[in-house]
């Protein structure tokens, strides 16, 4: 049990009806979880409202309730706490409960279109082989050093962040890496954390089915500096735009990195094949198992945060080269048959051209570089015209397909990415509803030294039709495929 005053630490409270001299034993957003002496905190939701759940949650025992508003009817010995923003309260009454266990490890976050899952997974990697204690919240898993938990979102609601971070606390965990999303942000699932830093790596479109407009994206993504303090480093690319936007108000000490335009941190590309790169990060060569100009700036960020986090600079490089790619990051097979398969996550305009030019400028052009790719559903439809453009202007062959249609019906999802096809490219490509007839398809078109490229699902290993979720791993089935076509 938690002193409800202690928990309301650095709170900013409107009214209190009632008193805050009560003890707490857990605190909830959802009234269906409230127990007998919870706290239930009530938050305005985009579609449903906590407000209206009260009641509810004071029936299933709660003895305090934080609002933006009081009910209309108040309930004798219940503590009524009325804030400005139960969000923003939540997060920081979550730190409280768990004692702030943020403040007690190194937190890095990583922003970003793109890159946040390689270079959050890939400093985890790389500080566990230098042997500290890591942790990680990312959307593929999260990681309490040597144990592994189920990731739900890219950014957890901010009573998990803090549950998370509390057993790192317990197990001595010194560093952790965490994904901040932009949803994430704008929610306040990160406010009452103590960052260590901040990593921003790209903003391109995405997310416009839930911000509205590319500024107001833009500028949640910058909201995260903002709120750094002035302990913390800020670490953002100078090859893109809006890095500098990501600077202008934060007190954190600032830091750039990048590929073409002037940055502390800089790096060169000079080798690049399916087998790895050979970089110039600075003054010194580093060999990396990863692939492509946009991998050769999440290793360049990567060296960058372990340099500021106090890592020695020949240990970093070392390091960086026993490093394995990210499960549906650029992930790759070849047959026996000399065929290449490449999954990977790129489900933005931009992430998909900077796999396939990736992939282009490593081909000799004497093979044919096959795509399968589709758009999720219940999500922005203005970037499906640009990925059914890029699909079939940078592949020799462009099959669409599912995604995760979800409650969307897919011929019509897979309709908005064809008006991207420019009229020298409809022949080049195909629309196969199905997502495995479509790998399948693309299989038994490869011949030898062909490459095939799985893009949009990556990691995930299920795809979500009209609410159901059924196992659906791009991996597994490509290779299994590949297999049965070598018979």
């Amino acid at each position: 049990m938690t002193s409800l005053i202690d928990i309301l630490y650095k709170v900013t409270i409107n009214a209190v009806v009632g008193t805050t001299n009560v003890y707490v034993r857990n605190i909830h957003f959802n009234s269906r979880s409230v127990a007998v002496n919870d706290l239930f905190v009530a938050i305005k939701g985009s579609v449903v409202d906590g407000h209206n759940y009260i009641e509810s949650a004071i029936q299933q025992g709660a003895i305090a309730v934080v609002c933006e508003y009081l009910p209309k009817t108040l309930k004798e010995g219940i503590s009524y706490i009325v804030v400005e923003d139960s969000s923003i309260a939540l997060a920081i009454m979550a730190s409280n409960y768990y004692g702030n266990p943020s403040s007690n490890l190194k937190l890095v976050g990583v922003t970003g279109t793109n890159g946040k899952t390689t270079i959050a997974s890939l400093l985890f990697q790389l500080f566990k082989k230098a042997g500290y204690k890591v942790g990680l919240l990312s959307t593929v898993v999260i990681k309490v050093d040597n144990k592994d938990y189920k990731a739900t979102h890219t950014t957890p609601d901010s009573l998990t962040i803090n549950r998370y971070l509390s057993e790192m606390n317990n197990e001595g965990v010194e560093f952790c890496f965490m994904e901040v999303s932009s949803h994430g942000i704008h929610q306040k699932r990160t406010q009452g954390l103590d960052f260590a830093g901040g990593i921003f790596t790209n903003l391109s479109h995405d997310h416009l089915d839930y911000h509205e407009t590319f500024a107001e994206y833009r500028d949640v993504k910058k909201s995260f500096f903002d709120n750094l303090s002035s302990n913390a480093f800020a670490l953002t690319n100078a090859d893109d735009k809006n890095g500098a936007i990501m600077l202008q108000n934060t007190k954190a000490k600032q830091y750039k990195y990048g590929l073409k335009n002037y940055a502390a941190y800089k790096a060169q590309i000079l080798e690049n094949s399916f087998s790895g790169m050979l970089l110039k990060i600075n003054d010194s060569d580093v060999w990396t198992r990863l692939i492509g100009g946009f991998n050769a700036s999440n290793v360049l960020a990567i060296y960058a945060t372990a340099e500021l986090l106090g890592l020695e600079k020949t240990e970093i490089l070392r390091l960086i080269s026993e490093l394995e790619s990210v499960s549906g990051r650029f992930q790759y097979l070849i047959s026996e048959e000399n065929i290449t398969a490449i999954v990977d996550y790129a489900h933005t305009p931009d992430a998909l051209k900077n796999v396939l030019e990736t992939i282009n400028s490593i081909r000799t052009k004497n093979e044919e570089l096959i795509t399968v790719v589709g758009c999720g559903g219940d999500r922005d439809a203005t970037k499906r015209p640009k990925m059914g453009h890029i699909a079939s202007a940078l592949s020799t062959k462009a099959i669409f397909t599912s995604d995760n249609p979800r409650t969307e019906v897919p011929e019509l999802i897979i309709e908005d990415i064809e008006k991207g096809i420019e009229p020298q490219n409809f022949k080049k490509t195909l629309s196969i509803v199905d997502r495995k007839q479509a790998i399948k398809t693309a299989c038994q078109l490869a011949n030898a030294g062909d490459i095939i490229l799985i893009a949009g699902k990556g990691h995930e290993t299920y795809q979500e039709i009209n609410g159901e979720r059924t196992d659906f791993d791009d991996f597994k089935i490509v290779e299994n495929l590949l297999k049965q076509l070598q018979k």
